[in-house]
């Protein structure tokens, strides 16, 4: 098995990113491996072992070694401030047959140059967290990260109390963010900044590299892909959590999955997050933090949008309000799916009277959508509502309400017992999470919302 690793970020000037090394485990073990995604990346391990495996993984046998860490900034809940991965080293870039390029990054490797007074490692919990809900997103059809292994390190590490150590093997587009351009805007030389935005359009939008107006129609490029993104997190009932600016990757991915959870109870005003506690990620405001995001982001290359600032500011402003517009129109669009409403008509007012109905008698979002599909809503509640909406033209559409999500008091069990050497339910569960449209498993217990002695309030980033 070879990997393909190419090192192109590694071409831009030195200040965006440090080579580092690895820590060494002397007992690493394979506690995740997703077969699937490694054929994707046309990389073959069926000759290796476990042991064999976590050493390929962890950068052992690669003889080229080139590791490196990146640099960013970031907004982090409306702070700025310099950052950079603390505890995260991408081992190169692999192409595959396709011609595809894939970051392969390595998470809770050890210190690097960015981590701060951190100790740069991971911890099992958040490790199989971002396994599970990453790899669950790819099979709802989100854009994300994925997770290509989980990997024990056999160290205990210190948080609230000593907890097993674990490594992420994680697979992206790319990890360029908006605070990664956050900090490239800081630098004097702003040849230094132009190298990073002439990169990144060169390996995500090579179709416009020629174009005379590239840095616009990049922007858009990024707005669309954004949108898209909050649109389906909506969809499912997810809320990320920490939607600071470098957490935002420019590849229109899913990406850190920390004190992310899933509604139980839908109320638009949900937060998971410890240490949210102003409700600035909460789920109804992930699109308003988008373009504010987004704003932060054209403010770094304005320069090269007119040499007017004011001209410039004005054509960034009419595209933000552009899309604005756009995103509502497809948010009722994905949720008039969702009721099996047609598109044509404008749903605006029963698709707010159904989600009133859920909020105010606390119904679960993800099975109250499978309830209606199934014919089996709650009369009482919602008989009124039927009255008009057994008027409507209905349509199917195809996967437009999960079965399955990832459940947090569900996630919470598996944590907790694997912790404990039990992976019986983790390996089952990561195999039903690739099926989450499946009416079948409306029978499974892991269709069940949680019990209220069962329900997870707070989720925590891990660090």
């Amino acid at each position: 098995m070879d990997w393909n690793f190419d090192y192109s970020y590694t071409e831009l000037p030195n200040i965006y990113y440090r080579n580092v090394k690895p820590d060494i485990y002397e007992k690493p073990k394979l506690l995740l491996f997703n077969h699937d995604l490694a054929n994707e990346l046309d990389i073959d391990f069926n000759n290796n072992n476990d042991h064999e495996i976590c050493d390929i993984l962890l950068g052992k046998k690669i003889d080229n070694k080139q590791f490196f860490s990146q640099a960013y900034a970031g907004h982090q809940f409306g702070h700025f401030t310099i950052l950079g991965d603390g505890r995260a080293l991408l081992l190169g870039e692999h192409i595959n047959k396709d011609n595809k390029r894939f970051d392969i990054q390595l998470k809770g490797s050890g210190q690097t140059p960015y981590s701060r007074n951190g100790d740069g490692k991971a911890t099992l919990g958040p490790m199989i967290r971002e396994y599970l809900i990453s790899e669950a997103m790819h099979h709802l059809q989100i854009p994300s990260t994925r997770a290509l292994a989980v990997i024990t390190t056999g160290e205990k590490i210190l948080r609230e109390k000593f907890e097993p150590g674990a490594i992420l093997v994680r697979v992206a587009k790319s990890h360029i963010r908006v605070g990664t351009f956050q900090f490239g805007s800081l630098l004097k030389n702003t040849s230094d900044f132009d190298n990073l935005i002439t990169y990144t359009i060169n390996r995500l939008f090579p179709e416009i590299e020629n174009n005379n107006q590239k840095y616009i129609i990049f922007f858009k490029k990024i707005c669309e892909l954004q949108i898209n993104l909050i649109i389906e997190w909506m969809r499912v009932g997810f809320i990320h959590g920490v939607m600071n600016t470098d957490n935002m990757s420019l590849s229109g991915e899913t990406i850190d999955y920390g004190p992310c959870a899933f509604l139980d109870i839908y109320n638009p005003k949900t937060v998971f997050s410890s240490i949210d506690k102003m409700g600035r990620y909460s789920y109804e405001n992930q699109s308003k933090i988008c373009f504010w995001n987004l704003a932060r982001l054209a403010e770094t290359f304005l320069h090269l949008i007119d040499n007017n600032e004011k001209k410039s500011i004005s054509i960034i402003e009419n595209i933000l309000n552009e899309y604005k517009e756009m995103f509502e129109k497809k948010w009722l669009n994905m949720m008039s799916k969702k009721l099996s409403l047609d598109t044509n008509h404008n749903n605006k007012e029963i698709v707010n009277d159904f989600l009133d109905l859920m909020h105010i008698h606390k119904l679960d979002y993800t099975n109250t959508f499978i309830n209606l599909e199934n014919n089996n809503l709650d009369d009482k509640i919602f008989k009124k509502w039927l009255n008009v909406y057994q008027n409507k033209k209905l349509l199917k559409y195809d996967k437009a309400n999960p079965v399955i999500i990832p459940r947090n008091h569900i996630i919470e069990k598996i944590i907790n017992e694997s912790s404990n050497n039990n992976n019986e339910n983790l390996y089952e569960f990561a195999e039903i999470l690739k099926n989450p449209y499946n009416k079948e498993l409306i029978k499974t217990n892991y269709f069940n919302k949680p019990k209220n002695d069962e329900r997870v309030y707070e989720t925590f980033c891990g660090t």
